[in-house]
């Protein structure tokens, strides 16, 4: 069904919404649940949704959370995510959210205890393997960048420049929670002159102790926007982080150089439990997420790749340019791979931790 035409516009789901009429028409009257003539459950109450909050929270508020409520009457109602509740619904347990956020290889190992979207809500840009379960999924790269300033005749080309503090003075913003390891022993493969087709199966050893080289260099920090001030006050020179980081610098009024050679290009998003409590309004709520004019709003605020293609048809060069999964980066960017990680999810976490306690 094609979503319709601004401001009355949702693409909505058999099980959802089966009166269009009505939506239309109930739009234009009072507000209210919406209601189907042939006796489907009416969208009404609200959705529990829990990320991670800050500036990429805001803007699903804008991009999506608002216009959502104008034209259902459903609130989506905001929630820090909590690793204990989120890591135990994922494996079956009851927990408060409707949708929470988790990464492709959380997310691999327990597709049985999720939600299955209808086609119409899946992104096209999304593996496959994870299309039928995110929710409001994006795109987002592990890549390096600095203050375009710092470096005036050009920064790092790839990984191995990043470790060479010689030729690239100054220290490295490294991430520093043990549930954060992200793209830290690809990396450090890379740099240690492992060609990215030939990456998996990691070599942990080998990668830790590349990563040993440059422990003097490195600044640890505990959360993302942590990198933001570790940039502007000249804490570092050059930060390995999510892209996100960096576009908010750039909102910001920062002129700020990402590197996209061998950054990973990385899928993420947000899941359902299998026996959410309000299966019609979740539904509705990931088409609306899905419409490209609405997902256009959230690649052009955050800087994270859309997971509809048509999405491109509705952003300006200038800003495909800046997101990871652009077609101009194809060349460029890499990919995880995303089984192998589910697969040794604890054996990189365990590995990760020990590291970092040195």
């Amino acid at each position: 069904m094609a979503p319709f035409t601004r401001p009355r516009r949702i693409a909505v789901s058999a099980v959802a919404l089966l009166g269009v009429a009505l939506l239309v028409a109930g739009c234009a009257g009072e507000a209210g649940p919406v209601s189907s003539a042939s006796g489907a459950p009416a969208l009404s109450g609200d959705i529990v949704w829990a990320d991670y909050g800050g500036p990429t929270n805001e803007t699903r508020q804008v991009a999506y959370f608002d216009g959502f409520a104008e034209e259902t009457g459903v609130e989506v109602v905001s929630t820090t995510i909590e690793d204990a509740i989120y890591m135990s619904m994922l494996t079956g347990d009851p927990g408060d959210y409707d949708v929470f956020q988790a990464s492709v290889a959380e997310v691999l190992p327990n597709v049985a205890n999720l939600h299955e979207l209808p086609e119409s809500a899946q992104g096209d840009l999304l593996p496959e393997s994870v299309r039928p379960y995110f929710v409001g999924g994006f795109v987002f790269a592990q890549a390096q960048g600095w203050l375009t300033e710092t470096f005036p005749d050009g920064g790092p080309q790839d990984w191995a420049d990043f470790f060479d503090v010689a030729a690239f003075p100054g220290k490295r913003a490294w991430p520093g929670s043990p549930g954060s390891f992200d793209a830290s022993y690809e990396i450090a493969l890379l740099a240690d002159g492992v060609a990215p087709e030939e990456l998996y199966p990691l070599d942990l050893e080998r990668a830790e102790a590349k990563l040993d080289e440059l422990r003097g260099d490195l600044v640890f920090y505990q959360n993302y926007p942590e990198v933001q001030q570790l940039l502007t006050s000249g804490s570092v020179s050059i930060a390995s982080t999510v892209s996100g980081q960096f576009t908010a610098l750039r909102n910001a009024g920062y002129d700020v150089t990402i590197q996209w050679n061998q950054a990973f290009s990385v899928a993420s998003g947000l899941v359902v439990p299998r026996d959410v409590r309000n299966p019609a309004e979740v539904d509705a709520l990931a088409e609306w997420i899905n419409d490209p004019v609405n997902q256009a709003v959230f690649a052009e605020r955050t800087g994270y790749g859309p997971v509809n293609s048509e999405v491109f048809d509705h952003l300006s060069d200038e800003v495909a340019a800046d997101l990871v999964n652009s077609p101009d980066h194809a060349d460029k960017v890499l990919a995880f791979d995303d089984q192998w990680r589910a697969d040794h999810y604890e054996q990189l976490l365990n590995s990760y931790t020990a590291w970092l306690a040195g």
